[in-house]
């Protein structure tokens, strides 16, 4: 019979179910959980897809092989702008155009074989879910960890929200394209700044973190030790000090200006000024992004107000308003040192402000180093080698950190500053002015404020008839959801209608995995067996904000009482995959203008007129570019388990894969040469060598796996492919062979390998065997290969027993056919034996 998936992946698939093989049980086996980051619904899967889910999925069935309850979940990241996009384009509403992604989606992925318990499936925006993060986030109110206050967000004024920093690119939304704003919205935030110690001292007992996700968060939470000092004003009694926070208190000698945040109380005070407000609203068209306020051209208003230099009071300094300023971190107002920081540089250049040196490189004078940092382009000085040539008392005689601790040391011996220690990481704005999101539940009373909803009135639900055809949040325009009662006093209330940044429905669904149907957000008994998440895999995308994220939230939620101490780190073990990639395949039209082609409509370099495509080199898959593969053709096409094999064995996990139907093509060539291989089993003589070989594969798989060195894996097994192929070994011999090999290709292949037990006399399902332990006493080789070496290049090798002496190895290179059509009669001068390594032949 040839090898034809599609008789036999189906009925596998069907065969698990009714023996319930993957339903995940709380019992005395020891867990183990495993966990890809959950897709969101846009209905269609995609190779990347394809990739994430069969590496955990051969994690999942070599840990329960290996005898572990493995708790191995799928759910839906299902709330978000999308939905309602879609509903705007296309008429409808965002439940239905969610549910129904959701029901395709879950449709393509049940072809490929994963070991998934489905049972345990759940949307974030099921009516269940939002009901238990509701009531998380009246628990974690009521703890402390949430707060509600003005802030500065980025506002998209077509989508009209707030958009959290990762959805704003280029300084525009990420769905509407329009040019981000910056806006003082009351808002509802986590508190994560205060965790900002806590969760970056922890990182460093994240050993089963990839080094680079751990510099990332660490950055990103950005921990600097600095001077917080005041500068006082020269004829401002309504604020007669200035509070700035620098990192660089060595550079003070070298301030030029005063800057503030166009947020900073001094500046609203001043906004009765009509060229003030005028400025300030045009600072307000750029995000609060980094990426938006780095890359904005920097403008500056100068407020004709001056301070007093703290070491000098004759000396003053101008008091500008300047965009790149925010008000959330630090203190709203810094001091610019034009000579030794390039923005403050370019902005003293602009505006035509002194730029004065405070050091420079050894032997130089005060003028050669203002004439350096003066001259274009602008040369940094580095401070870890410098001569000081315009510092103060006590702090001109170090460089590098000592400097700035001499000069922290100085400020506080005069009183005028003391040493702060702060984080770049800002709580967390969950508030969006969206209605495709979970409900936050409060209510607004004019006699009462704002109260936190009773819990025995959750879920607050989404109203169901409402449209899209005004921007805008169509909460804030429904006739009757916002009309409530206050829990508290019972008079007549409004509800909220922000709803939550989708990331919070992100931040914890690990948890409720553990017991979906709980209700309450955890079962305690089943999140103190099942947690914590031993591996986790997903792109390096989420490195940042879902990670940083899901970890506040753990410890939000064992402040709580929803999950045990031991889980304030979710994660125990991440990994992140590379991309899938393809290459892309261009025509111009008749403007010039690319015209990209589907790579099924490529053959031979041409369209099917003729017409020959130019290839660009493989890159991320994308619609725009038509580069996409679509998984479900080439499961149709080939099967599963030969998505899965080439998935796994073209390059290491961590890197990109370039998907190409050769590979396919294969990779599906190989497996059809594992089928034939089990049915060719004759009668014949036992093997030592092959038994070697299987127990070497064992040996070699196990560590891949183990190491998540996947595509070694897969060598191993063509390695033992071949072995079995060359083997003069029949019967149970060979049927032993192919019984590990089908137990070894099980997490990577399931449907093949539950093909190659059956055929080999295997009992029961793989899926049910027990893991193969490899045999010491078989991985020792008793054999060697030696390569041959003639006048320098190699030629050939030959294998012969380890401890064969040198005379017997000589006469067996001099009697080779290979050796001696190379000497061609020339006379031998050295043969050199050099045991277990290598031999010479010089002629």
């Amino acid at each position: 019979m040839p090898y034809t998936p599609s008789n036999s992946e189906a009925h596998w698939q069907q065969a698990w179910a009714e023996a319930g093989s993957f339903t995940a049980t709380r019992d005395d086996r020891p867990k183990y959980y495993v966990l890809e980051m959950f897709p969101y619904p846009s209905g269609r899967i995609h190779m990347g897809h394809v990739r994430n889910y069969t590496m955990g999925d051969v994690v999942a069935r070599y840990k329960r092989a290996q005898g572990f309850s493995v708790l191995h979940p799928m759910g839906w990241d299902a709330f978000g702008m999308p939905a309602e996009n879609a509903a705007m384009e296309q008429g409808g509403h965002p439940r239905d155009w969610t549910y129904g992604n959701i029901a395709t989606m879950r449709d393509q992925l049940r072809p490929l074989g994963l070991s998934i318990d489905w049972s345990r499936e759940f949307a974030t925006c099921d009516d269940a879910y939002v009901h238990q993060q509701q009531a998380m986030f009246l628990d974690m109110l009521e703890a402390g960890l949430i707060t509600r206050k003005s802030a500065q967000v980025n506002w998209d004024p077509v989508d009209m929200t707030v958009l959290a920093n990762e959805q704003v690119i280029d300084g525009k939304g990420w769905r509407s394209g329009a040019q981000v704003e910056r806006r003082e919205l009351t808002q509802w935030f986590f508190r994560i700044s205060d965790y900002s110690d806590e969760l970056l001292s922890a990182l460093d007992g994240l050993t089963g973190w990839p080094e680079k996700v751990r510099t990332m968060q660490a950055n990103w939470i950005g921990k600097s030790r600095g001077l917080q000092f005041r500068f006082d004003t020269v004829d401002l009694p309504d604020f007669p000090q200035i509070e700035v926070y620098t990192t660089r208190p060595d550079t003070l000698m070298g301030a030029s200006f005063v800057a503030l945040s166009p947020d900073h109380p001094l500046v609203k005070s001043l906004m009765d000024r009509p060229d003030i407000a005028a400025f300030v609203e045009e600072c307000r068209k750029i995000g609060t992004t980094e990426e938006a306020i780095e890359t904005a051209p920097k403008l500056g208003f100068d407020t004709g107000l001056r301070v007093r230099h703290p070491l000098d009071p004759a000396w003053e300094l101008p008091i500008w308003i300047a965009n790149f300023v925010l008000m959330d971190y630090g203190t709203g107002a810094i001091f610019g040192s034009p000579a030794h920081d390039e923005r403050d540089h370019e902005f003293a250049t602009k505006y035509a402000l002194p730029i004065r040196a405070t050091f420079g490189q050894p032997g130089m004078s005060q003028e050669q180093a203002d004439e350096l940092v003066t001259a274009a382009p602008y040369v940094p000085l580095k401070s870890e080698t410098v001569t000081y040539v315009r510092g103060f008392a006590g702090a001109t005689d170090q460089t590098g950190d000592d400097a700035v601790t001499a000069a922290i040391t100085v400020a506080e011996q005069g009183g005028w500053g003391e040493s702060v220690t702060k984080f770049r990481l800002r709580d967390w704005g969950i508030s969006r002015q969206r209605y495709w999101g979970c409900p936050i539940p409060v209510v607004h009373c004019e006699t009462c404020g704002t109260v936190p909803e009773s819990k025995e009135n959750l879920p607050v639900l989404l109203p169901l008839d409402v449209s899209f055809d005004t921007p805008g949040n169509p909460l804030d325009r429904h006739p009757t959801w916002r009309q409530t009662t206050c829990p508290k006093c019972g008079g007549a209330a409004r509800r909220e209608t922000d709803t939550m940044d989708t990331f919070v429905d992100s931040s914890w669904y690990y948890a409720r995995f553990t017991s979906p149907g709980a209700a309450t957000p955890t079962d305690r008994a089943d999140a103190d067996y099942w947690m914590n998440v031993d591996q986790y895999i997903g792109g390096i995308e989420h490195a940042i904000l879902h990670l940083l994220y899901s970890r506040f939230f753990a410890r939000a939620m064992v402040k709580t009482g929803h999950l045990p101490d031991a889980a304030c780190e979710p994660f125990n073990a991440l990994f992140t995959q590379g991309m899938v990639t393809h290459e892309i395949y261009q025509t111009t039209d008749a403007q010039s203008r690319p015209v990209y082609h589907l790579p099924e409509d490529v053959s031979d370099g041409k369209l099917a007129d003729g017409t020959p495509v130019t290839v660009i080199p493989s890159a991320k898959m994308s619609k725009s570019k038509k580069n996409v593969v679509d998984p479900v053709n080439i499961v149709s096409s080939f099967g599963a388990d030969t998505a899965r094999w080439f998935m796994l064995s073209d390059s290491p996990p961590e890197r990109d894969v370039e998907w190409t139907a050769s590979g396919a093509e294969a990779a599906h060539k190989f497996l059809a040469r594992v089928w034939r291989l089990a049915e060719d089993v004759q009668d014949g003589p036992a093997d030592p060598d092959l038994a070697r070989a299987a127990h070497r594969a064992i040996a070699e798989v196990t560590k891949s796996i183990e190491t998540f060195a996947f595509n070694k894996a897969v060598a191993a097994l063509y390695t033992l492919a071949g072995a079995i192929g060359k083997s003069p070994a029949g019967g149970e011999s060979r049927r032993d062979a192919l019984r590990i090999m089908a137990q070894l290709m099980a997490p990577m292949v399931p449907h093949l390998a539950e093909d190659l037990w059956q055929m080999s006399g295997g009992t029961g399902m793989v899926v049910d065997a027990a893991w193969p332990q490899a045999d010491p006493a078989l991985l020792q080789d008793d054999s060697v290969t030696l390569p041959i070496q003639i006048n320098g290049k190699r030629r050939t090798e030959i294998t012969v027993p380890k401890d064969m002496p040198k005379d017997q190895i000589e006469a067996l290179v001099l009697a080779d056919d290979t050796v001696q059509r190379f000497l061609d009669g020339a006379a031998i001068k050295k043969l050199i034996v050099v045991p277990g390594r290598i031999v010479n032949v010089v002629a």
